[in-house]
């Protein structure tokens, strides 16, 4: 008797030939490629390195796309980026040693906003590991402990017959709620090494869902359904998931107020009745979350930027849904249920009850009404005008990248994103220099689609360099710098805590100058002619930079 799966697993007379006589010359660094291909991956980041150079060339004989950025970091970023908007998992292609340490930064940030990114990289040959000290170029004692508590797990390749399910391993794992970067590394000589294992084809790396359990999402939903006053605090993983939809079906239902937090931007309507927005640096909205007597967490950790500095103290019952085991009950008692929330969500919706609530949308607005009031006898009318100037300027489709400056701080706040997956920051783990290469990223995942950087004059300073990248490619990204001369968010800090500051003030560029350099053209602008100046950048095709003079203020902070 002949079963299904028998005919499944059966080879064809062609395959059978194909695997008798692989192409010559073949290295381990064609099979990573032929993996990576076989696994969906059409585009690839990265720097070429002395013991990477048998991926690299592999790369170069293949229909894989290869997007060079001048340092590792940065390349890093412009991956990150390029998941976040694809969904998909992303190589990054590495060198041993200073190289591969280069990308740390960009890791950290990939696995605090759930990125995808596959980081591949070469390591010293065989002989040179387990800390036998030969003095290899770029030896480090153990390479992969440098990346063990950043990326969300480590794959080893020792041998070329290895390299398929290394591989494969590692992309399922970055796919697998919750997203996030992770480690594979190979040693040049198995990557150099000839091979006559057959041409890779067929990989399989589903990955698993996450899926609540039943018993769980039965409690939520009674809790939910009986509440008095329900509210959801909306973050990262709605984004991540797609699950957008679902929250603004659950919210309509339950009619909850809905709060955003600064990773979650978009994942629900700014200007829906039920919108609290992303004011969550404000203590009347600190105290209407603890004033919930059912807060539905989605998607967050309530960390320290989610919880307005770890002064929200939830009085009511706590349901939170979270894909990282780890945060579950992180930062306060919950029913917690372990599930990505686009799945999370569905369940709910197929067991909560509808719950009238006419006087919800009066609530949202009195807690708006209030942080308004507080902000307007503060003189913010800059900083609240050039925000508004750039909702105008920027398509609605359009993502936008925000560095750690003052302007970004801002935005996390008071930008309205418009729809899912369209703004994205550094605030993960708050790294300088992420806007621009990441913008580059975008645009490469989103051809024809203007993307918008947002920097200060340091952050920029971290990414210069991408300036040509930007031009090599023609990417269509508009880089906004605000130059205040300083570390302006450190200086305020120190300022308000010391009395003084140290090591904020900078000597930089003329960039409009620095630009042209690249052949990128540039224009400086002011508040007044920011919107007409955006518009015209973000409409011309390929790179460009717009400079603002501006000196800016933060909100003063409800935590102290």
């Amino acid at each position: 008797m002949t079963h299904d799966h028998d005919l499944v697993l059966r080879p064809t007379e062609a395959q059978t030939a194909a695997a008798l006589s692989p192409p010559p010359g073949r290295t381990g660094g064609d099979l990573v490629v032929e993996t990576l291909r076989s696994l969906g991956a059409t585009t690839v980041f990265g720097l070429p390195g002395q013991h990477a150079l048998a991926v690299f060339d592999a790369v170069g004989r293949s229909d894989l796309r290869l997007v060079t950025l001048r340092t590792e970091n940065n390349a890093g970023f412009a991956a990150d980026a390029y998941g976040r908007i694809t969904g998909e998992a992303v190589p990054l292609l590495l060198s041993t040693g200073p190289g591969a340490l280069m990308a740390l930064p960009a890791l950290a940030e990939a696995a605090a906003a759930s990125a995808p990114v596959l980081a591949l990289s070469s390591q010293v040959p065989v002989a040179g590991l387990g800390g036998g000290r030969r003095g290899h170029l770029h030896e480090l004692r153990d390479q992969s402990a440098s990346f063990r508590d950043v990326v969300k797990s480590i794959h080893v390749a020792r041998t070329p017959s290895q390299i398929p399910s290394v591989v494969a391993e590692a992309w399922e794992s970055a796919l697998t709620a919750p997203h996030g970067p992770v480690w594979v590394e190979i040693p040049e000589d198995v990557l150099r090494a000839e091979t006559l294992i057959p041409q890779v084809t067929g990989m399989d790396a589903t990955p698993h869902e996450l899926a609540p359990r039943p018993e769980l999402t039965a409690v939520a939903a009674h809790w939910l359904s009986g509440a008095s006053r329900p509210v959801i605090i909306a973050g990262g993983g709605v984004v991540r998931s797609d699950a957008s939809g679902k929250l603004r079906q659950l919210a309509e239902r339950l009619n909850a107020p809905v709060v955003t937090t600064f990773g979650g931007k978009g994942a629900f309507p700014w200007t829906h009745p039920l919108s609290l927005q992303s004011w969550l640096e404000d203590r009347h909205m600190t105290d209407f979350l603890e004033d919930a007597d059912v807060l539905l967490v989605v998607g967050s950790g309530l960390g320290e930027l989610s919880s307005n500095y770890h002064t929200f103290f939830p009085t009511g019952r706590v349901v939170q849904i979270e894909a990282d085991l780890g945060k579950l009950e992180s930062n306060h008692p919950a029913l917690g249920i372990h599930a990505d929330a686009r799945l999370a969500l569905q369940a709910l919706l197929e067991t909560v009850a509808e719950r009238p609530d006419p006087y919800a949308p009066d609530r949202v607005r009195m807690v708006l009404s209030d942080i308004a009031d507080r902000l307007s006898a503060q003189d913010l009318t800059l900083e609240q005008g050039l925000l508004a100037s750039i909702r105008a300027a920027l398509p609605p489709r359009s993502p936008s990248f925000w560095d750690m400056t003052i302007l970004s701080y801002w935005a996390w706040s008071a930008f309205d994103a418009k729809h899912p997956n369209t703004m994205h920051s550094a605030q993960g783990a708050g790294g300088l220099g992420y806007a621009f290469p990441a913008a580059l990223g975008a645009a490469l995942a989103e051809p024809g689609t203007p993307v918008l950087a947002v920097s200060g004059d340091g952050g920029a300073m971290y990414s210069v360099a991408e300036l040509a990248t930007a031009r090599q490619h023609d990417l269509d990204v508009t880089w906004l710098i605000v130059d205040d001369g300083g570390y302006g968010i450190l200086r305020e800090y120190m300022t308000e805590s010391y009395g003084r500051s140290t090591g904020t003030e900078l000597t930089r560029p003329d960039f409009g100058a620095l630009a042209a350099s690249f052949d990128v053209p540039a224009t400086t602008t002011t508040p007044e002619s920011l919107t007409a100046d955006l518009k015209k950048a973000l409409a011309t095709p390929g790179p460009s930079v717009v400079v603002l003079p501006a000196t800016l203020r933060m909100f003063a902070p409800t935590h102290l």
